[in-house]
C-alpha cells in the first residue's frame, strides 16, 4: 500500500488555466494535464529561480521530492510542445 501523499503548499494562482498549440481545433489535440503542485515548483524553481531547497522548503516537502515533481513537470511540457499536445492546469 502506498503512502499517503503530504500536504503541499501551493501559493500559485495562475491567470490562465490552458495553452493549445495555434490553428489546430482543441477537439483534435491531446491534452496534457499539470497539476497545481507541479505548477508550483516549476513557478518556484523556474520562474523565481529559487534553489531546490529553498522552493522545497516553501512549498513543505523534501528536496528530492521537488526534483521529482520537476523533472515529471518538464517532461510534460517537452512533450507538449514537441508533439503539438494542449497543456491544461488543474485548478487549485
Amino acid at each position: 500500500m502506498p503512502r499517503h501523499k503530504k500536504c503541499r503548499y501551493v501559493d500559485c494562482d495562475p491567470r490562465v488555466f490552458y495553452f493549445k498549440p495555434r490553428g489546430i481545433p482543441i477537439f483534435q489535440l491531446e491534452e496534457i494535464i499539470l497539476s497545481a503542485d507541479e505548477v508550483e515548483a516549476l513557478r518556484l524553481s523556474d520562474y523565481e529561480d529559487l534553489y531546490h531547497e529553498e522552493a522545497a522548503a516553501k512549498m513543505g516537502i523534501s528536496r528530492t521530492t521537488l526534483g521529482r515533481i520537476l523533472n515529471a513537470t518538464r517532461h510534460k511540457i517537452a512533450d507538449a510542445i514537441i508533439n503539438g499536445k494542449a497543456i491544461k492546469i488543474e485548478a487549485i
